[in-house]
């Protein structure tokens, strides 16, 4: 069997942003015409599509044969279409797939695609819908693990930081977990997580395809509104809406291309978290390891990163599971600057999901989006010098104390 290198030589993403008077399809429409127009191909080009969403049944009650309807309804059909749904790692998944099946030679030129809409009239049921990515009938007992690791961490948390459980998403608790043992175990500080936070949004206020785009310092991000200590408002990522989309094609599909800016998928790896404790091996941990053997690089290599940053600590963690910083240490690593842009390994240039916005089923490919443009030298005045190699971290869901699912692809210019 021979083994194709695979390229990615279409990038589609509309701005994520809070759209009431949008839908799943029209923003999936979008942002795959916007993908085959950079690619310079035609629908009928297409060989294969795999589709990333997760609530459009939740919420509209579309479900069984989402990619179907969505690339039906716009003239692309008689091909395998396969429907992805793998939580906040849908899209990124969706483009393990496509690779996967250039890889082994099944198809030459393949879609992935990732849209979703979480807005809506009634407040509660965009927050509650996060709760379907854990184990929901299990969802008590997760609760009540919580709650006794969280007693475990030897933390003061001011009286003033941690409001009812109202409001907010049940991943933001867990990741207020993560961070209070994080800050319990290593002495890291919520000072820090604002550092990543303020970094972010300044990357953001340079995106034009960023949810929010507005500059914010240290102090304004610590005197945000609290959600759960240590985290305050501007550290989470908001809820909203959008699409994003990748063409990849087989070496010999892009030898046939005039005009091609091709990114090269260096690696592309998925899997599944294990039942630890919070001081046993990381998903992200396991999961680099394997990204950068099958890549041939190793961490230092890497010029720029988009990291699962669902809150601010996700990204420190992340920046510690990817080998960019020691364990423990990824607090003072972003006060040193490395971190921002002009730093030695900028993270999140986008915005990050803090700042670009986190429509789940999307959110995978607008890392790629990010990754790819900034490895073409087109990411304006957020360009990263010199940049090589790229990698993106995406996580999906959870149980236990990591996530459900993950991906990493480190792409080439």
């Amino acid at each position: 069997m021979t083994m194709n290198d695979v390229y990615i030589i279409g990038l589609g993403m509309l701005r994520f942003g809070k759209y009431l008077d949008r839908d799943v399809r029209d923003m999936a429409h979008e942002a795959t015409r916007l993908a085959l127009d950079d690619a310079g191909l035609e629908k009928s080009d297409l060989q294969a599509a795999f589709f990333s969403n997760t609530f459009w049944g939740m919420f509209a009650n579309q479900h069984s044969i989402r990619g179907q309807v969505i690339l039906r309804s716009m003239g692309i059909e008689a091909i395998p279409v396969t429907n992805v749904e793998n939580a906040c790692a849908g899209a990124s998944t969706a483009l393990h797939l496509a690779y996967t099946g250039i890889r082994a030679g099944m198809f030459d030129v393949a879609l992935a695609l990732g849209s979703e809409k979480i807005t809506h009239e009634n407040k509660a049921l965009s927050l509650g819908a996060y709760a379907s990515c854990m184990d929901v009938a299990n969802f008590e007992d997760h609760l009540k693990m919580m709650e006794r690791v969280n007693k475990s961490f030897t933390l003061e948390i001011p009286a003033d930081q941690t409001p009812p459980g109202d409001g907010r998403s049940i991943f933001m608790d867990a990741y207020a977990m993560g961070a209070r043992w994080h800050m319990s175990r290593f002495g890291s500080t919520q000072r820090q997580l604002a550092t990543i936070c303020a970094k972010n949004h300044w990357h953001g206020s340079l995106n034009p395809l960023s949810q929010y785009q507005m500059d914010m310092s240290v102090e304004e991000v610590l005197a945000d509104k609290p959600v759960a200590y240590p985290l305050t408002r501007a550290m989470c990522a908001p809820v909203g809406d959008g699409a994003a989309a990748a063409i990849v094609c087989s070496e010999a599909y892009l030898k046939k291309l005039t005009g091609a800016r091709p990114i090269k998928i260096r690696a592309s790896v998925l899997s599944t978290g294990t039942d630890r404790d919070l001081d046993g091996e990381d998903i992200g941990e396991r999961l680099a390891g394997q990204a950068y053997q099958a890549a041939g690089v190793g961490p230092k290599d890497i010029s720029l990163a988009e990291l699962h940053d669902a809150t601010a600590y996700g990204e420190l963690h992340q920046t510690e599971a990817m080998g960019f910083c020691p364990v423990g240490e990824g607090g003072p690593w972003a006060e040193t600057g490395a971190t921002k842009l002009g730093g030695k390994q900028p993270v999140n240039t986008s915005g990050g999901l803090e700042c670009r916005g986190h429509p789940i089923g999307a959110s995978g490919l607008a890392q790629i989006y990010e990754i790819g443009i900034q490895l073409r030298g087109e990411a304006g005045p957020r360009q990263v010098e010199g940049a090589r190699l790229g990698l993106a971290e995406n996580g999906g869901g959870n149980i236990g104390v990591e996530e459900a699912a993950m991906c990493i692809h480190i792409l080439e210019k």
